[in-house]
């Protein structure tokens, strides 16, 4: 089984986000399963210099409306994965992934979509599957679609499309496409205004479809989640799967994270309380047996970041103290920030990222607030239970997949709540305060520590999905 991935990040290379995480993990693990899977990226963002021994392997033009745009593809490799870089005059070597605006990344990634496309021609080896991510690459089963047919380079490739994130759609782009000859989708599951959206093409194209969660799955089918696009995903629902990522557990192990002020696990818990001590010290606040909230997130209403200031005065007379750490929308910096000041015995605020310091919260606080609008998977929750700290987490997408709540499940490892609103998630940190005095939080971490979050369990089930779009597509060429 031969599958390439096509994205617009691959950690630790190219990473804005949980793709960049996802595109950077999982083609290792499906390589131990037996698939041979490589990556495709642009040559963006720096890559090039970073990129080990690069070299050149192809090289062709792809039809624009001002005359052809050349690609360049070079060969590389990643931790043992193949992957191939294409650069070409609209994909900038250096700045920013995305800029936001969709003339420009409509340009790159519609060239880029087909130049990944044109690369099946172009090499020796050629996938069964390509795995698109995203509306960045959505345009490649469109493309696929309408040029496979009688073409022996592409008619026995299938194609799977990955949703991470549905509201990023690529809407905009229209120009792009027309400049590089791609008409919209005239499927009449589509409705008129969307027929031009590369991330609908893609939805309306690809052989088959997933996305990161099995509720994230559910939730894209109604009109809460489904951005508009809910009709041609509930038309599409026997071709959709949920898949939830993995996590890199050699990455994020408390017993060899160097960051951390002890090594510990779930049969050796004494260097967790080291930790706890450390980080009280070094966000300088008085340790005790006061429950320590964390938040480490995007500061961004999606995550509800703007919920926490206010539940965490709903608890003011409870003991607790909190550390938050992450950057974003600035008015919900100010409200974080503003909390600080007005209890400075209690509340630390880090603008900004720091990955080392995330690491040491995760390991010395006691538990994690997660109170996301939506959450097609979420990594914060799988990191957090690896390390022991407690989500306390809103009950949607991915987090009700991983999150079991104490109430419900002889197997708890959380916390879980079903409003985004402060009083519910006030309500839920009173729940995990109340449970943190008694035996039973220990019972949470460690089901939370011993749980297989590895990407190996994902990876089997993405095997079990490509080999059956390779026999649908045998079956349909024959």
């Amino acid at each position: 089984m031969r599958v390439l991935f096509v994205a617009t990040e691959v950690a630790p290379w190219v990473k804005v986000g949980g793709l960049g995480d996802v595109v950077g993990s999982l083609p290792s693990a499906l390589r131990s399963e037996g698939v041979d899977a490589r990556v495709c990226v642009p040559a963006h963002a720096g890559i090039l210099r970073v990129a080990p021994n690069p070299r050149r392997v192809a090289s062709y033009a792809i039809g624009h409306a001002n005359g052809p745009v050349h690609a360049t593809v070079w060969e590389t490799e990643l931790e043992g994965v193949p992957a191939y870089l294409i650069a070409g005059p609209p994909i900038p070597e250096e700045g920013v992934v995305y800029t936001g605006r969709m003339d420009e990344e409509g340009e790159r990634f519609v060239f880029f979509s087909l130049a990944a496309l044109e690369l099946c021609r172009h090499l020796e080896w050629v996938p069964d599957v390509l795995h698109c991510h995203d509306w960045h690459s959505a345009v490649v089963p469109h493309a696929l679609a309408q040029q496979r047919t009688g073409d022996a380079a592409l008619e026995p490739i299938a194609s799977l499309l990955s949703v991470h994130n549905l509201p990023y759609s690529g809407q905009g782009a229209d120009a792009a496409l027309r400049a590089y000859g791609i008409a919209g989708t005239d499927d009449p599951r589509v409705s008129y205004g969307h027929r031009t959206i590369p991330l609908v093409l893609g939805l309306a194209s690809a052989d088959a479809l997933s996305t990161v969660s099995e509720g994230y799955a559910r939730e894209i089918l109604g009109p809460e989640h489904g951005c508009g696009f809910e009709h041609l995903l509930r038309e599409r629902r026997a071709d959709l799967t949920g898949i939830r990522n993995g996590l890199d557990v050699v990455s994020w192990d408390p017993l060899g994270d160097a960051a951390l002020a002890a090594p510990y696990g779930p049969d050796a818990m004494d260097g967790r309380a080291r930790c706890r001590a450390a980080l009280h010290a070094e966000l300088a606040l008085a340790e005790d047996d006061a429950p320590l909230v964390a938040v480490v997130s995007r500061l961004v209403a999606q995550k509800g970041m703007d919920l926490i200031a206010p539940a965490l005065r709903q608890l003011g007379e409870l003991p607790w103290k909190a550390v938050v750490l992450g950057t974003g929308e600035p008015w919900i910096e100010r409200a974080l920030e503003t909390l600080a000041a007005e209890m400075p015995d209690r509340v630390r605020v880090k603008i900004g990222f720091d990955e080392t310091l995330a690491r040491r919260i995760y390991a010395g606080a006691d538990c994690v607030a997660m109170p996301s609008r939506y959450e097609p998977c979420g990594m914060t929750q799988l990191i957090a239970m690896r390390y022991g700290c407690v989500p306390v987490a809103r009950e949607t997408g991915g987090l009700a997949d991983t999150v079991a709540d104490v109430d419900l499940s002889d197997d708890a490892t959380g916390v879980l709540f079903a409003d985004a609103t402060p009083s519910s998630l006030a309500f839920a940190l009173r729940r995990a305060f109340s449970v943190s005095r008694t035996p039973r939080w220990a019972g949470l971490t460690d089901h939370g520590m011993r749980t297989d979050w590895s990407w190996q369990a994902s990876a089997r089930v993405y095997v079990r999905l490509y080999e059956r779009l390779a026999r649908s597509r045998a079956r349909k060429k024959a």
